[in-house]
């Protein structure tokens, strides 16, 4: 059972392109964005799409493979657990952040180019 503990996965489209940095230990890390759809229907009837966001990291290995292909507006699938952190900014503020620690990705998809749209 502990392999179903603190567990995610998530389709969605990446936000923005990762930004990867190289820590003074060595190890590579990799901060982007992912945002996932939920269609429903509201109390009147009215089909709604609502778009959350979601902050992932990918470590290492994970992280390297992140910034060589995951671009802008890709479909992807991560798979990972849920992290709350707490961090002082640089003005004194006290920020709560929620991440998603990635573990696994997929690629699902590429965005089409301006061609391939002119093709289909």
């Amino acid at each position: 059972m502990n392999a179903l503990r603190n567990r995610v996965q998530l389709i969605g489209n990446v936000g923005h392109e990762p930004e990867i940095k190289t820590l003074d230990s060595g190890k590579k890390v990799a901060k982007f964005t992912l945002a996932t759809n939920e269609n429903f229907k509201s109390a009147d009837g009215t089909k709604t799409e609502e778009t959350v966001w979601h902050s992932v990291v990918a470590w290492n290995g994970l992280a390297e493979l992140s910034s060589k292909y995951l671009k802008k507006g890709k479909q992807v699938c991560i798979e990972g657990r849920i992290s709350y952190r707490t961090y002082t900014d640089k003005n004194g503020v006290t920020k709560n952040t929620t991440e998603i620690i990635a573990s696994d990705l997929m690629l699902l998809s590429s965005p089409r180019t301006k061609a391939e749209k002119e093709i289909a």
